[in-house]
């Protein structure tokens, strides 16, 4: 499969891109946190050719055990199986979309970025974006021949010890990327304690977006945006935090995109924090 150029570019693709190169590996990735089987009749409807279908809670997402949150990370070994079987190998470049901005999309370009495979992009603009050019979609599901998948896991994460013990400090800086609303613990619809992490400073996953929530905003001023929010710190000092590990995602997605790489991903986020009653928690 061909490769992207490597430039903060090839992080996102353009719908004329992945119309050009029928080669490439395309994931649809669309989901609804309330009505989970959304994904799957979107995708039996419509999808873009070629594209397989990854599930948020079954292919992006490990078994929970009440205190670990609403979508902890997969084990790594059942994560590879499924990207080998789905025809993903080293060479292997992948592109994921979905209908919501790229929120969901997001998680599996990082969750591929966490164990090792560079060579994926998510699909700017999403299906809308695909659509506005009148392009087809089509209801077959492809067959690809099986590649073997070799993940090679990097240091990308926090576990909520090293969150809990960096309070006190100046060490780190944790990112919410959740809505202001849930932020500081107003209208809590999907977590049983609302509030924040106390410390935390708030980056609506939705800022990384135009006007229209469909298309990333200009590299430079995603730079311009985050370079205020983190006041002069490194992207290195930074934790990427949401309800459950996914949105947090686009916010790591964005930050590279404005060449501030380095942050890290606290998979567990609020839906793991607040089950710990012990654990402070913030309002306002």
């Amino acid at each position: 499969m061909t490769a992207l150029k490597e430039s903060p570019a090839a992080l996102l693709v353009s719908a004329e891109q992945l119309a050009a190169h029928p080669e490439w590996r395309v994931f649809d990735c669309r989901h609804d946190l309330k009505n989970t089987e959304y994904g799957r009749q979107a995708y039996a409807r419509g999808h873009i050719p070629g594209a397989l279908f990854l599930h948020l809670d079954d292919d992006l997402s490990g078994a929970k055990d009440g205190s670990n949150g609403r979508h902890p990370l997969p084990d790594v070994a059942s994560f590879a199986a499924r990207m080998s079987a789905c025809g993903v190998d080293a060479s292997t470049q992948v592109v994921a979309y979905d209908n919501e901005g790229g929120i969901f999309a997001s998680r599996l370009w990082w969750m591929l970025r966490w164990l090792g495979h560079d060579k994926v992009a998510l699909l700017d603009g999403g299906l809308p974006g695909w659509r506005r050019g009148k392009r087809a979609l089509e209801e077959t599901v492809p067959v690809v021949a099986p590649r073997v998948f070799t993940p090679q896991p990097r240091n990308m994460t926090v576990d909520a010890g090293q969150v809990l013990s960096s309070l006190q400090s100046e060490d780190m800086l944790i990112v919410d990327a959740r809505s202001p609303e849930r932020f500081r613990g107003e209208n809590e619809t999907l977590d049983p304690v609302g509030g924040h992490i106390p410390g935390a400073v708030n980056r609506f996953y939705f800022d990384n977006l135009d006007d229209d929530g469909c298309f990333f905003k200009p590299v430079a001023e995603l730079r311009a945006e985050f370079d205020a929010l983190l006041a002069g710190r490194p992207a290195t000092d930074v934790v990427q935090q949401c309800g459950s590990g996914v949105t947090a995602c686009h916010n790591l997605l964005a930050m590279e995109l404005a060449g501030l790489s380095g942050s890290k991903l606290y998979p567990g986020s609020w839906s793991e924090w607040c089950a710990d009653a012990s654990r402070p928690v913030a309002t306002g």
